[in-house]
């Protein structure tokens, strides 16, 4: 499911991109990034269409082509219902 997030790392707050998620599931989401993240880093997901700004902890990031990467963040104190802010 793509849906189109806000992706922001937590100790550096002033730095965001608009990109989508490529898959998901209650406990986590893997997006699409312009920079390479760390394992077990905090990451700030924010719908673009509604209100749910999760913090996750990224799991893995790996290098894809273009100078992107994907990467995967589990939210394990939370369930995230991704219908709600799917793209129709």
């Amino acid at each position: 499911m793509s849906v189109p997030v806000y992706l922001t790392a937590m100790r550096e707050p002033r730095s965001h991109e608009r990109t989508t998620t490529e898959n998901v599931s209650p406990h986590g989401a893997r997006a699409i990034s312009k920079r390479s993240w760390r394992s077990g880093e905090e990451a700030l997901i924010a719908s673009v269409v509604g209100e749910f700004p999760q913090v996750g902890r990224v799991v893995y990031c790996e290098t894809r082509t273009g100078g992107r990467f994907w990467l995967g963040v589990e939210f394990p104190d939370r369930s995230v219902n991704w219908a709600d802010y799917a793209r129709t």
